[in-house]
């Protein structure tokens, strides 16, 4: 192993020691299922706002986002740049304080047992079908962010990538189970403010070595449609083409996901206080804004290393980032312990949002199913016990779906947010702000945006043309139809849903 090697393991080493003490550090403090599942409700504004958004952007950040934007310009990173950055300020603007509010009164600590809370569903239904819809999405999503830590460490050190792929996954596993909810948002906390570390540096170092600012934007015009938001540039014959308004709509709906989103919607629910949601709102919009805005640019400060034979054509976008890191790393020893940090940057993505899923669909399993449907005289301690049980399980099985190195990892990233987005999205927008929905509309929302990803991306989208847009937009308004359309032919909600509707209404207003 070379000295520029061994350096940037050592960042990436002490990273993990740092992460893994976290997760001994908080094990002590929870004492029950609600600690396990959501800290007390005890996260202060900044690790509430950073861990969100940690725990949502994934490697998606540093890498898809960049290598989007190496490849094809400016029109399709940065419209899903905008609906992302849209669709967060918006769920913090009127989604979190009414969720702090409704879930606190009637009780929920997980997204499922919100629903049939919500709508005092006794048979609990809408908590079983919300929690089999979270390990239908969550598990493969999870699997993916175990393969992109594989895929990290055998492109840089050449070691097994079944055996990088494990270490990694064990110790997501052991922080996880071990500290629980707080342990998970605080090393979101720390993984957030490494992941902005990273693109700032690769952003300084990167500009330098194209030559400049002025080289970088003059390389990127001399590309057809490169730096156009209305057309984008197409790599296979390197010409461009027109960028239409309904293209740019179908990437601007990746902002839809956020309102269905459980990992982000459980950190709302958690924060100690709802007054510092309105801080917490403007940390997670600005940090937003800044990393996405800096990630699309990186793209194009690739291209312009390339065009300048700094580095090698890549082969795969999504590689400018490590790349860049690669090259940082032969300056000496100090810049090539940056460059540790900054690979330790994309693992933190990827560690930071499989974390959130894993006790996101541990908790469907242990709570809604075990402990509500089955089992619901089991003790706090048994609960607890189970809780982490299932943790582990379901990553074994995560695990196991990320066996094969050459798995997709953002095309299951991109199917998992749309599914989550047009499942829970609707039904939580209606469940917060319309008082005649009810338990029936909220199922046939549920499962009706939930197929309809399904249906959408392997058969409607094959034909082609107008037809061939991102599955969440359709998804998501078929779910919110069916929501009205079946609130409207069933039975008025009962006295007490209303009144817990209104009463939380009051105290948002």
């Amino acid at each position: 192993m070379t000295q520029q090697n061994i350096c940037i393991m050592i960042s990436i080493i002490l990273y993990m020691i740092i992460v893994l003490g976290i997760g001994v550090w908080f094990s002590r403090r929870n004492k029950t299922a609600d600690d396990f599942y959501l800290g007390g409700r005890k996260l202060g504004p900044f690790v509430t706002a950073m861990s969100a958004e940690a725990s949502d952007m994934s490697s998606y950040l540093l890498m898809g986002v960049p290598g989007l934007a190496y490849l094809t310009g400016l029109a399709d990173a940065s419209w899903t740049a905008i609906g992302l950055i849209v669709g967060t300020y918006l769920n913090w603007l009127i989604v979190a304080k009414r969720l702090r509010h409704y879930s606190s009164r009637i009780g929920a600590a997980t997204i499922p047992a919100f629903f049939s809370e919500r709508f005092k569903d006794k048979s609990r239904m809408l908590s079983v079908i919300a929690a089999i819809v979270i390990i239908i999405f969550f598990v493969p999503y999870t699997a993916s962010g175990f393969a992109a830590c594989g895929k990290l460490f055998n492109s840089l050190f050449g070691v097994s990538y079944i055996g990088a792929m494990i270490v990694c996954a064990a110790i997501i596993i052991i922080y996880t189970m071990l500290g629980g909810f707080l342990a998970a948002s605080t090393s979101d906390f720390l993984q957030a403010v490494i992941m902005s570390i990273a693109l700032i540096v690769v952003l300084i170092f990167g500009t330098v070595q194209a030559g400049g600012l002025g080289q970088v934007i003059e390389n990127a015009k001399q590309i057809p449609g490169y730096l156009s938001l209305t057309n984008i540039y197409v790599p296979e014959t390197g010409g461009s083409e027109v960028y239409g308004w309904f293209r740019s709509c179908s990437m601007l709906a990746w902002g839809l996901g956020y309102f269905g989103m459980p990992h982000i919607l459980l950190r709302f629910m958690a924060i100690e206080d709802a007054k510092k949601l309105k801080l917490s709102r403007r940390v997670a919009s600005i940090w937003v804004v800044i990393s996405l805005g800096v990630a699309v640019f990186i793209g194009i400060i690739g291209m312009g290393l390339v065009s300048n034979g700094v580095i090698a054509p890549l082969a795969d976008s999504e590689r400018v980032i490590i790349e860049i890191s690669k090259l940082l790393s032969g300056f000496g020893v100090i810049p090539a312990l940056v460059a540790g940090v900054i690979l330790a940057g994309i693992l933190a993505a990827t560690m930071s949002t499989a974390d959130s899923q894993l006790l996101a669909a541990s908790s469907s399993v242990s709570q809604n199913i075990v402990k509500e449907k089955l089992f619901p005289k089991m003790s706090e301690e048994t609960t607890m016990i189970i809780a982490r049980f299932t943790l582990v399980a379901i990553a074994i099985v995560a695990a196991f779906l990320a066996r094969d190195p050459e798995s997709s990892v953002f095309g299951i990233v991109s199917f998992a947010w749309a599914g989550f987005g047009a499942s829970f999205g609707p039904v939580m927008l209606a469940s917060l702000f319309w008082k005649r929905t009810t338990k029936w509309g909220a199922l046939a929302g549920m499962i009706a945006g939930g197929a309809m990803v399904f249906i959408w991306k392997y058969g409607i989208a094959k034909l082609g043309g107008l037809f061939a847009i991102y599955e969440l937009l359709p998804a998501f308004i078929t779910g919110l139809l069916a929501i009205i359309i079946v609130s409207l032919l069933t039975k008025a909600p009962e006295k007490e849903i209303i009144d817990d509707f209104e009463a939380v209404s009051e105290m948002n207003d």
